[in-house]
């Protein structure tokens, strides 16, 4: 009798793997790839005990000219050296430069002729515009003209004397610029101008000369500014005086200086009673901003506001804007969501703006740290969503009837979160973005993806499911950039800086570390770096250290590479333990024989064969015709006792108690390694799934083979069942193999209905009634 041992089943699934370059493991630590930990930044990812950063505080004076549309400005900066070292120069942005006549924006942009393009466009491709920063000075506090150079979008100040460590310098700038026709050109600033009223509204950033970024790690930040690389920014405090037409209201960073001065009594009682309203309140009607465009007064006011601890300053200003705010609870204190908008924003706006602000407020907080400002604005423009302290400029307009589509609603929805969410990151944990745009855009479309479905359950949210991103990492890598790339060299930026790094934080909360462990250690992040500059290795770093778990494999294939998920279930092979009972071994051989595969040439000759040799002459049947080799005998069951004999109660219990081994190998097709993921189905009904880390790959890259016991019979295994590890193929997901059904349509040309579904619902109404 053949006796099958059991050890062969339980470690059949360990495999031994040659030695792998271990310059291509991907389980190798990231330490070659990080900046060395030192007494700025540690090792743990939070700042060291000699960290420092700068401070720059302004105090600017500025006039909106709503005529010419033009700005006009003076600025003091006071600049505070908390750096160790000494500074011959300073360097100042321009950004607005990238809208001169000679940017280099204009020169290296891209692009072929159209056979049909709007005015616009050809304005746009004519280069009318005459946009950049026309500096009329620069002076120290005795009034004395100080040497600076103008290269592109950045500024060199050169000090008469070097600046010493733990001091300061204060100097003067006068500018103007022309403002730029967004819904034109385009832009995250600039005016949205409307014709049936002749008014403008203004959304205006990036509108003064603005310090830039020293420190250990990149000495000056002063990388030109192109367009999409966005901006790396001291903090500092802001006084900031805004002289717009008389009718104008203006929504900004900072709180308001002279409400009694700008504000009627009713708008001051008004706004009071929202600071403890359960629903947003308005402030200026719609009724009354519809008067209030028809005034066009030639008048001047002037609105001041004062910032602190603020890397930034922007403000929005028309006289169509209504006003709503509300107040909400956040850490002992209240904080003011407000949204400004043209009666052309309504019913949306003022139906879900200042609700969508607030829900931001409450689910960042509770992931980060409590809200630290006074208010949080969400300001309507046409055609942006663009982000500052205190005040982002968010698209999402109805149709001029007030219908609107499914997804003008969920978009503005999102945009206004993303916006407002963008407070925290990079407003407060203040990342290079002219570098890193993923350290703000990535972390922020994360916890978006996470406000969204606190907002509505059934919220549509593009980002952050792992499925989002399948095509996207699947698609031809030659057009694909790994998330560690600089802004301005990145292709498919969305994909990129917002969609792949969300994605890979939420397959980290959910697959990876768990909600616990990611949690804690992204909220010690935030905590940690809050009102500093992080860098990368400072998030990498404190991701594990507050976590425990090591991640680099997880960094170096989702940021690093351009590898994607594609593991496949490549074969299932099923074993039982053979009990050495001759009874039972018959029964199993039996039935495996029966179940073999039929032999073509036998099943025909079962009708073409009328008769074989034996069967027509009896007298050649002998002992094998009627022999069965399977079929135990009674030494077959004196051999069996005697092998129980020999045996612990424990090794007996062993050969009987009918365990299912499941031998199952894997192939990692796509590069990247994750955890595997496994739902098991059973005879019975039942499921069960278990979850195996990813350093299952750590000896094999490629191929593994494991094996899984079960008391149960498996009838069908499922590959990452819910979907949550990005996996762009799995049809190899599936044992038995599973067909993927797909509709195809019928169709006959008809022209698209440009209705909106609350349209067409609304002229079926109609028509009912008519009928």
């Amino acid at each position: 009798m053949k006796k099958l041992i059991l050890s062969c089943f339980l470690f059949s699934g360990v495999a031994v793997f040659a030695q792998e370059n271990v310059n291509k493991n991907p389980f190798r630590q990231l330490k070659t790839e990080l900046a060395t930990p030192n007494v700025y930044r540690t090792a743990s990812g939070a700042p060291g005990h000699e960290y420092y950063q700068q401070k720059a505080n302004y105090n600017i004076a500025l006039t909106l000219d709503d005529n010419k549309q033009r700005i006009t400005g003076t600025e003091t900066i006071t600049y505070v050296n908390n750096s160790p070292d000494e500074l011959a120069y300073l360097w100042v942005q321009l950004d607005q430069n990238m809208r001169a006549k000679d940017s280099d924006t204009k020169k290296v942009s891209t692009g072929g002729m159209s056979t049909k393009m709007s005015f616009a466009q050809y304005e746009a491709m004519n280069n009318e515009f005459d946009g950049g920063f026309k500096i009329e000075y620069v002076r120290d506090m005795g009034n004395k003209n100080m040497d600076y150079t103008i290269n592109q979008t950045m500024m060199r100040i050169d000090l008469p004397r070097p600046l010493k460590a733990n001091s300061s310098v204060s100097f003067k700038i006068k500018w103007w610029y022309n403002i730029n026709d967004r819904m034109k050109i385009g832009g995250r600033s600039g005016y949205e101008y409307f014709e049936e009223d002749d008014n403008y509204l203004y959304t205006i950033a990036q509108f003064y000369p603005r310090m830039a970024v020293y420190n250990e790690v990149e000495g000056w930040q002063n990388k030109q500014f192109l367009g999409r690389g966005e901006f790396a920014l001291p903090f500092g405090d802001y006084k900031v005086s805004i002289t717009v037409p008389s009718d104008h209201v203006v929504a900004a960073t900072g709180e308001l200086q002279n409400m009694n001065n700008v504000l009627t009594s009713t708008q001051r009682a008004r706004y009071n009673k929202s600071v403890t309203a359960k629903e947003p309140v308005i402030i200026i009607t719609e009724d009354e901003a519809r008067e209030n465009e028809k005034t066009k007064s030639d008048k001047t006011k002037t609105w001041v506001f004062q910032a602190d601890n603020v890397r930034d300053f922007a403000f929005a200003s028309s006289r169509k804007f209504i006003w709503d705010a509300k107040g909400v609870k956040l850490g002992g204190k209240t904080v003011m969501a407000m949204s400004y908008y043209p009666k052309e924003g309504n019913p949306l706006w003022e139906k879900y703006s200042t609700k969508a602000v607030e829900q931001t407020l409450l689910t960042y907080s509770k992931f980060t740290f409590d809200y630290p400002y006074s208010k949080a604005i969400s300001v309507h423009a046409a055609s942006i969503g663009m982000e500052y302290p205190m005040i982002c400029f968010n698209y999402g307009r109805p149709e001029k009837d007030g219908t609107y589509s499914e997804r003008i609603k969920y978009g503005m929805l999102g945009v206004i979160i993303h916006e407002v969410g963008h407070n925290f990151f990079p407003m407060i944990v203040n990342s290079d973005e002219r570098q890193w745009t993923w350290m703000d855009e990535g972390l922020n479309t994360f916890l978006q993806y996470l406000t969204e479905q606190e907002f509505d359950r059934e919220f549509p949210s593009r980002r952050g499911p792992a499925r989002n991103i399948t095509n996207y990492m699947k698609g031809d890598k030659s057009t694909i950039s790994p998330i560690m790339t600089n802004s301005e060299s990145i292709w498919q930026f969305g994909n990129n800086a917002y969609g792949k790094p969300a994605t890979a934080l939420n397959i980290l909360r959910e697959t990876v570390m768990g909600r616990e462990l990611f949690d804690y250690a992204f909220k010690t992040y935030a905590q940690r770096w809050m009102f500093k500059h992080p860098t990368p290795a400072d998030f990498f770093r404190t991701m594990e250290d507050a976590s425990g778990v090591d991640l680099d494999w997880f960094w170096r294939g989702w940021f690093f590479s351009t590898d994607h998920v594609d593991i496949a279930m490549n074969d299932v092979k099923w074993y039982q333990v053979n009990t050495q009972n001759p009874e039972t071994e018959f029964a199993f051989n039996t039935n495996a024989k029966e179940s073999e595969p039929a032999d073509i040439s036998y099943e025909r000759n079962k009708t073409d064969i009328k008769t074989t040799m034996v069967e027509a002459d009896p007298k050649l049947i002998d002992f094998y015709n009627s022999y069965n080799p399977l079929k135990p005998t009674v030494l077959d069951q004196k051999e069996y006792d005697s092998f129980k004999n020999g045996l612990s109660e424990k090794e007996l219990a062993a050969l009987t108690e009918g365990k299912n081994f499941y031998e199952i190998s894997f192939s990692n097709i796509g590069g990247l390694v994750m955890p595997l993921i496994l739902e098991f189905s059973f005879a019975d009904g039942t499921r069960t799934t278990q979850k195996i880390p990813a350093e299952i790959w750590r000896m094999g890259t490629t191929d593994i083979t494991k094996v899984f016991s079960f008391d149960k019979e498996v009838i069908s295994i499922a590959l990452d069942p819910l979907l949550e590890t990005a996996d762009t193929d799995i049809s190899n997901n599936y044992w038995p193999k599973r067909i993927q059904p797909t509709r195809f349509d019928l169709y006959k040309k008809s022209k698209r209905s440009s209705e909106n579904p609350m349209q067409l619902y609304k002229r079926a109404e109609e028509a009912e009634k008519g009928e």
